[in-house]
């Protein structure tokens, strides 16, 4: 079987433009060129990976609060408690409501071997950041 590596996850949003800034602003993802698609999107550049936004406006998102039981997907760091402080700057707490949207769960030494957050993004999709050996 040939060996296979990710390329892109693909993400919906309500707002395209929002969900690009709120990629861009934490987590330093970079806008890269987008074929003229019939849909609203972006593409960002994540390392030699690529995060690709899709604008679903009437869609119907997550309603409750994060968790770390549902699908989500994960973006590895160097440098997990600079993620931390990166989105407490940005409003993420630990000590907010389950059904907060800025909620920010938090395992520095998680049943995995290594430290794991998990937070929403402006359409409610559960991201987790982990420090994982690479």
């Amino acid at each position: 079987m040939p060996e296979l590596v990710l390329h892109h996850v693909s993400i919906p949003t309500r707002n395209v433009e929002r969900a690009a800034a709120f990629y861009r602003d934490i987590f330093g993802l970079r806008p890269i060129p987008r074929p003229d698609f019939q849909v609203k999107g972006a593409w960002l550049a994540c390392g030699d990976r690529q995060v690709h936004l899709v604008q679903h406006p009437g869609a119907t998102f997550r309603s409750r609060g994060v968790d770390n039981d549902d699908a989500h997907f994960a973006f590895q760091t160097g440098d997990f408690e600079k993620i931390v402080a990166r989105l407490a700057a940005h409003g993420y707490r630990e000590d907010a409501g389950p059904d907060d949207p800025m909620r920010m769960i938090i395992k520095r030494q998680g049943p995995a071997g290594f430290a794991q957050l998990y937070i929403l993004d402006p359409d409610a999709n559960v991201i987790e950041v982990n420090n994982a050996a690479r």
